[in-house]
């Protein structure tokens, strides 16, 4: 994929053409872009899923297993 700037024309409803190459590095299976609105400028940043099972084991709550969810939850927001 090549970098760089390139100008592209708008159609009479507002839309471009994405550039293939990076539709295909960027986008891969999705089809949603996030548009980020500045004074005169357009930013389109690729939508990608965030991978959550990294912080699975980043929290440590105090305890080796939770054997009783509504009991834990009690002690842990200190609700009498």
């Amino acid at each position: 994929m090549s970098y760089g700037i390139e100008i592209k024309k708008v159609d009479r409803q507002g839309r471009i053409v994405l550039p293939l190459d990076w539709r295909k590095e960027e986008l891969k299976r999705s089809d949603e872009v996030i548009i980020v609105k500045e004074k005169g400028i357009l930013k389109i940043i690729p939508k990608k899923k965030a991978d959550l099972t990294k912080y699975f084991d980043s929290i440590d709550l105090g305890v080796d297993y939770i054997e009783d969810w509504g009991e834990f939850e009690r002690e842990f927001y200190e609700i009498p």
